[in-house]
């Protein structure tokens, strides 16, 4: 059984497995108390999923090889659309988002999927402000406010907001220069008392998922795993005994 996939807090949280090529992908809800009890094993190309079925591939690159590694072309667009017509007409919005402490994020996404697209990147607060026409207008707008505040929230950040609460000084200041026209207070139902150690397990007590990081326990430590990192591994029933993880203080407790 290998690992083909995830869906992120935005989308419900699931891992996403297959048997192999031609199988139904089984999605496996990943609801807080739940149990993972899975060791992994070689690590290869994820294939593809081709309505609902697995198209495997057994190239060693990992997640994706390259004949299975699509790039979202809209994400690099900065207003000069990348591709051969502009499609995206529906109307987007331009958000600002807050990664505890005092990570602020630009970004866009079309409008009707703004707070789905918050809680797939594992936001803690956001706010909505400007609404366009179009992706253009809001790669545009998106770019200039680049220049100020980053448009991209690396894994280790996300990790260290697991247990920080927003420099509510630091947030306030940052919006003051937008006409804010909805806020968000985002809830994942985690409380991390300490930051969890970060580790590829697949082994443990499910606290919770926010964006692609999944929160274990084991051990008497928490644990946060970011799903990407599973992807294209095989999986095996029943955890490892063999490898050494790291552990938190609290565990010697």
């Amino acid at each position: 059984m290998q690992l083909v996939g995830y869906e992120s807090s935005g989308n419900g949280s699931a891992l996403l497995v297959s048997d192999g090529d031609g199988c139904e992908v089984e999605r496996r809800p990943l609801e807080a108390g739940d149990s993972l009890s899975y060791s992994l094993g070689s690590r290869h190309c994820a294939g593809t999923i081709d309505d609902g079925e697995h198209v495997a591939c057994d190239r060693p690159s990992a997640p994706y090889c390259e004949y299975h590694t699509s790039t979202w072309i809209c994400a690099r667009c900065t207003g000069t659309c990348l591709k051969d017509e502009m499609d995206c007409y529906q109307e987007h919005a331009v958000y600002v988002a807050a990664f505890a402490p005092d990570t602020f994020k630009v970004g866009v996404t079309k409008r009707r999927r703004l707070e789905t697209r918050l809680r797939e990147q594992g936001a803690d607060r956001a706010a909505h402000v400007h609404t366009v026409s179009n992706g253009r207008i809001a790669r545009e707008i998106e770019s200039e406010i680049a220049t100020r505040l980053v448009d991209r929230v690396r894994t280790g950040s996300k990790v260290a907001a697991l247990a920080s609460d927003v420099d509510e000084a630091a947030w306030k200041a940052t919006l003051e220069e937008f006409d804010v026209i909805e806020r968000f207070d985002l809830d994942y139902g985690l409380e991390c008392e300490a930051r969890p150690v970060r580790e590829t397990i697949a082994a443990g007590t499910v606290v919770g998922v926010k964006g692609r990081l999944l929160v274990l326990e084991r051990g008497g430590t928490t644990y946060a795993v970011d799903m990407r990192d599973l992807v294209g591994y095989d999986l095996v029933a029943g955890e490892s005994t063999s490898r050494n993880l790291q552990s938190s203080l609290g565990s010697f407790g």
